[in-house]
């Protein structure tokens, strides 16, 4: 069944004895995202040359470029056997939330940004979490790796866990609270720029009104969405790459 949270419908079934709910709108964001990476990817793959000797094609030095910056950038900290494992991974994790932040310029109707949403940022943080573990895991082992919350003595078990967990929660929140503050920003500056343009042109600015709104609010969109959607993207995937790093070494 459908309920109404805030203004936001909710599609809410229940599995057994749990209980899940959707937000359509962040779902379709979110599955169309995915969408326009694997149609991204084929393109790109398609621009490869099949002979190793025979000069990149445009395609070919975009992806060169892109990976060289993930590689160098972003896991230049790490050995050689550790960059090539995570690659692949980092990448497409900071092409998805870069695709997802930068979404919400896009003129749609009801078109919101998946990474507004809570569950979206907070999936993520959880998953990175989890490869930590796998990570630490298959570097160190299992018993070594689980010995370490018992570090540097027994006691502070509990303390590793509630660290662990705070952690997590802010990898995700930190996320989710730029994305969503930069969208307050605009829904917030709008009406007051409106309000000033109605104030010192009077009555000539009521016909300007829905021109200049959409104009602002495209401009203040873009902006946010550009820059604080980069930046948001880039921090994500570098403290994910952090995190996987220690729990491996």
């Amino acid at each position: 069944m459908f309920a109404t949270v805030g203004k936001d419908l909710v599609f809410r079934f229940r599995i057994g004895p749990v209980y899940v709910a959707l937000n359509p709108a962040t779902l379709g964001a979110s599955l169309g995202v995915a969408l326009i990476l694997i149609i991204l990817g084929l393109w790109l793959r398609r621009g490869i040359p099949d002979d190793p000797e025979a000069p990149p094609s445009r395609r070919a030095a975009f992806l060169i470029a892109f990976l060289d910056l993930v590689e160098n950038q972003i896991l230049g900290g790490m050995g050689e056997k550790m960059r090539r494992s995570l690659l692949p991974l980092i990448s497409t994790l900071l092409l998805y939330i870069l695709v997802c932040n930068l979404s919400s310029i896009i003129p749609v109707p009801g078109m919101v940004a998946p990474t507004q949403d809570l569950n979206v940022t907070l999936g993520l943080a959880i998953f990175v979490y989890l490869l930590t573990h796998v990570y630490g895991a298959r570097s160190k082992g299992i018993f070594r790796h689980l010995r370490g919350y018992l570090e540097p003595i027994p006691v502070m078990l509990p303390m590793n866990l509630v660290g662990d967990m705070g952690r997590t929660l802010s990898h995700g929140f930190r996320l989710f609270g730029n994305i969503l503050g930069g969208g307050i920003m605009v829904a917030v500056t709008i009406p007051v720029l409106v309000n000033l343009l109605v104030r010192f042109l009077g009555a000539l600015a009521l016909a300007a009104i829905p021109l200049v709104g959409g104009a602002a609010s495209f401009i203040l969109n873009a902006f946010f969405g550009v820059f604080a959607g980069v930046i948001q993207a880039l921090v994500f995937t570098l403290l994910a790459a952090a995190y996987i790093q220690v729990a491996a070494e």
